[in-house]
C-alpha cells in the first residue's frame, strides 16, 4: 500500500511525461503514449481521484486529485494547493500552502519533514521564481536559464531548480545570472516533447546574450522541462549554449542540439520511470540532491575553476 500511494503522488506531481520511446510505460498505470499523461489508471487505485494534474504559475503542484487519499492516509487533509508570488526575492519559496493536509505521510516516506509541506530530500529553500534575464538585472560572467518540471511552481520549480542556482552562485561567489522559463508546464506539454517552453527558452538565451554578449549561458531543465531544453537547443547554435545539465529526461538518448557532448550532463535516478523505465516514483522527484555535482560540472565545463 505504501509503494502504490508513494508512487501515485509521484505522478500526479510529474504528470508522467511523455518519452519518444513507443513502449515507455509505468507498470500498472497504463502506456503515456499519445496525449494520454498515463494518469487515468490511477483512477481505480484511488478513490476520488480525478483532474488532470496540470496546473500553470499560481496553481496547485499536484492539481485536485488529493482528495481521494483522505480514505487511505491518517491525517490527510486539505486541497494540496499553493499559490505563488512571482515578485518574491527573499531566498526563500515564494510557494505558500493553503491547508497542504500531509501529515499523513510523515509515517510513509522516510526522510520527509512538512514545514510548509511534504519535503523532498535536496529540495532547497531558493526561490521558485527568477527573472534575472527578463528584469535586465546586470551582466555577470555566467547566465543560467531553466525550466521546470510539470506543475512545479513558478518559473525554476523546487525539485532542481533552485538549488541548482543557489549552488551555481555559490561556487562563483555570486556571478550567475538566474532565469526561469515562463511555460505552461502542463501535463498536455508533455505531449509535444518541449514545444510548449523550447521557443522562450530560446528567446531567453538570445535576450540573455544580446544584454551581456560576454556571457555564458549554461541551461538546465528537469522532466518536461529537460525536454524544453531539447527543443530550444534544436533552434539555437552551438556557440549560444555553453553547457547544459538534464534532470529526468524523457530525451535522455537524444542530443543537446549542437551542444558538444562532453558539455552536456544527464543526471537519471536508478529506478527513474521518466527517464530509465523504473517503477520508483520517487526516484524522480529527488533530483535537488544532484545540485552541488551539477553545479560543479557546469562551471567547469565553462572554463570555471570551483576549487576553494
Amino acid at each position: 500500500m505504501k509503494s502504490t500511494i508513494i508512487l501515485a503522488l509521484a505522478s500526479i506531481a510529474i504528470a508522467a511525461p511523455t518519452p519518444t520511446i513507443q513502449n515507455r510505460q509505468l507498470p500498472g498505470l497504463g502506456s503515456s503514449t499519445g496525449t494520454s499523461s498515463g494518469l487515468d489508471a490511477l483512477k481505480s487505485l484511488i478513490p476520488g481521484l480525478s483532474g488532470s494534474g496540470s496546473s500553470s504559475d499560481s496553481s496547485s503542484s499536484l492539481g485536485s486529485g488529493l482528495d481521494g487519499l483522505k480514505s487511505l492516509i491518517p491525517g490527510l487533509s486539505g486541497s494540496g494547493t499553493s499559490s505563488s508570488d512571482a515578485s518574491s526575492s527573499s531566498g526563500t519559496p515564494s510557494a505558500t500552502s493553503s491547508g497542504s493536509g500531509l501529515d499523513g505521510f510523515k509515517s510513509l516516506i522516510p526522510g520527509t519533514s512538512l514545514g510548509r509541506g511534504l519535503s523532498i530530500p535536496g529540495l532547497s529553500s531558493g526561490s521558485s521564481t527568477e527573472n534575472g534575464v527578463t528584469e535586465n538585472a546586470g551582466c555577470k560572467e555566467y547566465t543560467f536559464i531553466f525550466a521546470r518540471g510539470t506543475t512545479e511552481i513558478g518559473n525554476m520549480g523546487t525539485v532542481i531548480g533552485p538549488p541548482l542556482a543557489e549552488q551555481l552562485n555559490t561556487l562563483t561567489g555570486d556571478k550567475v545570472t538566474v532565469q526561469g522559463v515562463d511555460y505552461p508546464a502542463d501535463a498536455a506539454g508533455n505531449a509535444v516533447m518541449g514545444a510548449a517552453g523550447g521557443p522562450a527558452m530560446a528567446k531567453l538565451v538570445k535576450q540573455a546574450l544580446s544584454q551581456c554578449p560576454k556571457t555564458k549561458v549554461l541551461l538546465g531543465g528537469y522532466s518536461q522541462g529537460a525536454m524544453v531544453v531539447h527543443n530550444a537547443a534544436s533552434t539555437l547554435t552551438a556557440d549560444q549554449i555553453t553547457a547544459a545539465v538534464l534532470f529526468g529526461d524523457p530525451l535522455k538518448a537524444q542530443s543537446v542540439g549542437q551542444v558538444s557532448s562532453d558539455k552536456v550532463k544527464e543526471f537519471c535516478h536508478l529506478g527513474d520511470p521518466v527517464c530509465l523505465n523504473g517503477v520508483n516514483g520517487m526516484a524522480h522527484i529527488t533530483y535537488g540532491t544532484d545540485a552541488a555535482a551539477a553545479g560543479k560540472f557546469l562551471i567547469e565545463a565553462a572554463g570555471g575553476s570551483t576549487s576553494s
